[in-house]
C-alpha cells in the first residue's frame, strides 16, 4: 500500500442494527463454531456492539509458528500470545489465498465476527511497486468470476457466521489523487467496475461492508474530500446502493493517531490546507461529506500499528514505518457515534515491503531514513518488526 504527500497538490498519492441476539441454545462454548441458525445482520446499526473481532487462525498460526519460535527475547512471549488472542483480519489478496478463508470460519463462534479483507484488483495499487497484486489491467473478468464469486461462494455456504468486509483497500483513493499515474488512469474503469461488483455480489444477510477511505493524510486534505466522498458513493450506487454496505475503513494498514491533538503533522507548512490531522476528525469530516453524497457513511479504524506517532517525515510515508507499536485492541467503545470500532485489519508483523532496492517489487517508500531496514517482501513475515511492536505497544501488551 502506497501513499505519499504532495504539499503542492494538496493531495496524497498513493502506494454493522446487530443480528438478533443470540437465544440461550444459540450462544456456543468458545469451541463451538458459528451459530445454530442463519446470522442476519442489520447494517443500519453497529454489529461491533454485539460482536466481538475475531481472532483469525491464521495470523494465530503466523504467531504460533513464526513469531514466538524465533523470539530473541523469551520475555515476550506473553505478549505474543495476547496478540495471537486479539481479534483481527484475515487478508483475500490473492485468488489462491481465497483458500484461507474456508479455514477462518471453521471456528467463528456465535458471538464473534470475522474480519475479511479483499484485495485484488487488476492492476492493484497503480501507485507502488510493493503490493502491486497478479492481476493485470484488463483482467476484471478474472477478478469477478475467480476471486469475488469464489468469496461469495464460501460465503454462502456459511450463512450461520457473521463476516465484516473491507473491500479494496487504496483503490478508490488513488483514483481522486493519482489520476496524473498513467498506471492509475489505465486502472481506473477496473477499480470502478470491480469494487461495485464485490459490494453488489458481497450483499449477504451475514455480512457487513466497509470500503476503503485511506485516511485523514490522504483524503483528509480539504482538496480531496468532496471528490473522494463522491468517488465512494459513486461505486456504491454503482452497485445498486447494497443493504448490507455499513461505510468507511479508514488507516488501512496505516499509522495516523486516532485524536491526537494537535496533530502529528500540525507544524507542518501545508498543515493548513488538511483539517483533519488525526481520524476521529477524518471520520467526522469526511463523514459528513459522504452522507451529502449519498452514502452511508460509518466507519471503522484500524489501529493496529498506531500506537507511537511523531515517527514520520511526512504523511505519506507508509512502510515499514520504524519505531511503530501495536495501537489500541479492537472495541466497539471509540466514543464517536459514526466510528463503530476500532480493529485490526493490517497483520502486525508482516512486512509492507523490501528494502532491498535490488529487488523487482522494491518501492523507494521502503528505503526512506524513516522504513525499519532491513525489511523482506510484502507480506512476508518481518520477525524484528514483530518483536519492534510488541515492545513499543501503546496501551502496553508487556
Amino acid at each position: 500500500m502506497k501513499i505519499t504527500s504532495s504539499a503542492a497538490a494538496l493531495a496524497l498519492v498513493a502506494s454493522a442494527v446487530a443480528a438478533p441476539s443470540p437465544t440461550s441454545s444459540d450462544k456456543p462454548t468458545k469451541r463451538q463454531s458459528g451459530c445454530s441458525s442463519a446470522v442476519s445482520l442489520n447494517a443500519q446499526t453497529n454489529v461491533f456492539k454485539q460482536y466481538t473481532l475475531h481472532a483469525n487462525n491464521f495470523y494465530r498460526k503466523e504467531i504460533e509458528e513464526l513469531a514466538i519460535p524465533n523470539l530473541s527475547d523469551p520475555s515476550l512471549e506473553a505478549a505474543a500470545r495476547k496478540v495471537a488472542d486479539t481479534g483481527s483480519f484475515v487478508w483475500l489478496d490473492t485468488i489462491a489465498n481465497v483458500d484461507r478463508l474456508e479455514p477462518a470460519l471453521a471456528d467463528v463462534p456465535c458471538d464473534e465476527i470475522l474480519g475479511v479483507v479483499v484485495y485484488d484488483l487488476p492492476g492493484r495499487d497503480c501507485a507502488a511497486k510493493a503490493s502491486n497484486g497478479e492481476l493485470k489491467v484488463g483482467e476484471l473478468n478474472r477478478y469477478k468470476t475467480e476471486f469475488i464469486d469464489r468469496i461469495a461462494s464460501i460465503l454462502k455456504a456459511h450463512p450461520n457466521t457473521a463476516v465484516a468486509l473491507v473491500i479494496e483497500p487504496d483503490s478508490l483513493p488513488n483514483l481522486v489523487t493519482n489520476s496524473d499515474v498513467q498506471a492509475c488512469r489505465n486502472s481506473a474503469a477496473g477499480y470502478r467496475d470491480g469494487v461495485a461488483y464485490a459490494l453488489k455480489t458481497l450483499n449477504l444477510p451475514n455480512v457487513v461492508q466497509y470500503i476503503d477511505a485511506g485516511h485523514g493524510g490522504w483524503l483528509g486534505w480539504d482538496a480531496n474530500l468532496k471528490p473522494g466522498a463522491e468517488e465512494l458513493a459513486k461505486a456504491y450506487k454503482a452497485a445498486g446502493s447494497p443493504k448490507q454496505f455499513r461505510g468507511i475503513a479508514t488507516n488501512v494498514a496505516g499509522w495516523n493517531a486516532w485524536d491526537l491533538s494537535p496533530g502529528e503533522f500540525s507544524k507542518a507548512s501545508d498543515a493548513k490546507y488538511n483539517s483533519c490531522q488525526n481520524e476521529r476528525t477524518y471520520v467526522s469530516t469526511f463523514g459528513q461529506r459522504l452522507k451529502a453524497a449519498g452514502m452511508p457513511n460509518h466507519a471503522i479504524v484500524d489501529t493496529g500499528r498506531n500506537g507511537v506517532t511523531g515517527l514520520r517525515e511526512e504523511w505519506g510515508n507508509w512502510c515499514n514505518v520504524d519505531g511503530a507499536g501495536f495501537g489500541r485492541p479492537p472495541s466497539a467503545d471509540t466514543g464517536l457515534e459514526l466510528a463503530d470500532a476500532f480493529v485490526w485489519v493490517k497483520p502486525g508483523g508482516e512486512s509492507d515491503g523490501t528494502s532491498d532496492s535490488s529487488a523487482v517489487r522494491y518501492d523507494s517508500f521502503c528505503g526512506k531514513p524513516d522504513a525499519f531496514q532491513p525489511s523482506p517482501e510484502a507480506g512476508a513475515w518481518h520477525q524484528e518488526y514483530f518483536e519492534m511492536l510488541l515492545r513499543n505497544s501503546n496501551p502496553s501488551l508487556l
